[in-house]
């Protein structure tokens, strides 16, 4: 369960690795999670330096063909700004390509500036996220589609290719920080849910996946119990914690992103960035669950605050042999039994087909 966020890295002491350095390094890690047995590897989408991962699907398709078992994601895929045709396309063929081990997380991202690059209006932002996102669920779900909206030129009798594998459209998560109305499209469908809490308080994440699981029930998908929700996380790891600390703290300091404000106690204490022990970190993990309920996807963002290479890829060894294992046994006890498991492209056609069979039988 690792996500990739690839900032422009300076190492104390080191240069500045190169475009291609960052981009191979991104593939590294992803190799690394598959070799250490887990799950999710994610990556997010953005368009401005010093960020390097503008085509999710070409950095998957690549992962998908050295891989077999991770299953591959965006840590956001920006709904707004890209073609909702465009979209259903390649994940429909990323979904081939990689025999059903994908899906995506949609969001607005956090770049301003992304808007007028691509002709959008930010002012716009969460009428586009949910115009462009209804366009593309009927894209992947209906052979031929008809559609006029606000923000794109119609289709007429339009049929994009190639279709979901199998029939059966990848799986989405709507992600999202502060906005109720992304928590409100997520339940409305029957998607996932993805609150990136990596900044926000506990009671935050709270209250937006509250809103979500009441919304879910609200529209017939299921009880609150059995709505999909992943959360967010970042860690480093030490065997003692104090090494931990005092190893993570000049990085912290000097993160591109939260760098020159809180102290890293203060953020450890506000949000679930964790710096410690094996244990701890599990200990923090498994207390989320005290807060928004029995989950489907914890990720957790590794290559953050300017670490090398070598240093994240020793730390996702630490979250496969030591966390995950942990993580695994210990959130399936006592976890009810209607908490449906993390979708799956497997399960999901299953579950499709054995709907397609009721529906013969009772015709």
């Amino acid at each position: 369960m690792t996500r990739a966020g690839s900032l422009r890295r300076r190492s104390r002491g080191c240069r500045t690795p190169t475009e291609r350095e960052r981009i191979k390094a991104m593939v590294a890690i992803a190799l690394k999670a598959e070799e250490v047995g887990l799950d999710v590897f994610a990556t997010g989408e953005h368009h401005n330096p010093p960020f390097v991962p503008s085509s999710p699907t070409t950095m998957l398709g690549y992962i998908a063909a050295r891989t077999e078992n991770l299953i591959l994601s965006t840590s956001t895929t920006l709904i707004t700004t890209n073609d909702p045709v465009k979209i259903a396309e390649d994940f429909a063929m990323l979904q081939h390509l990689a025999d059903g081990r994908v899906d995506l997380m949609m969001g607005r991202g956090n770049t301003g500036p992304v808007y007028p690059w691509f002709g959008k209006d930010i002012r716009e932002g969460i009428n586009l996220a949910v115009e462009n996102y209804a366009l593309l669920h009927r894209l992947w779900r209906e052979d031929v589609v008809t559609w006029e909206g606000k923000f794109r030129t119609p289709l007429q009798s339009f049929t994009s290719t190639p279709r979901p594998l199998d029939g059966v459209a990848p799986f989405v998560w709507h992600g999202s920080i502060r906005s109720p109305e992304i928590a409100e499209q997520a339940a409305y469908y029957g998607d996932g849910f993805f609150h990136n809490n990596i900044f926000w308080p506990q009671e935050h994440t709270k209250k937006m996946v509250d809103l979500y699981r009441r919304r879910f029930a609200h529209y017939g998908h299921g009880t609150e119990e059995q709505a999909i929700v992943g959360l967010g996380g970042q860690v480093f790891m030490r065997k003692n914690s104090q090494d931990a600390v005092r190893e993570f703290r000049p990085y912290f300091d000097n993160a591109p992103v939260y760098g020159h404000g809180p102290s890293l106690e203060e953020f450890t204490s506000q949000t679930p960035l964790t710096v410690g022990s094996p244990q701890e970190v599990i200990e923090r993990t498994l207390s989320f669950r005290d807060t928004v309920g029995d989950y489907q996807r914890q990720l957790f963002l590794m290559d953050h605050a300017g670490l090398p290479l070598k240093t994240v890829l020793e730390q996702l060894d630490i979250l496969g042999e030591e966390v995950v294992p942990v993580l695994r046994e210990e959130f399936a006890k006592n976890r009810p039994a209607n908490v449906p498991d993390a979708p799956t492209h497997a399960a999901r056609v299953a579950a499709s087909q054995a709907g397609d069979q009721t529906e013969e039988v009772t015709a």
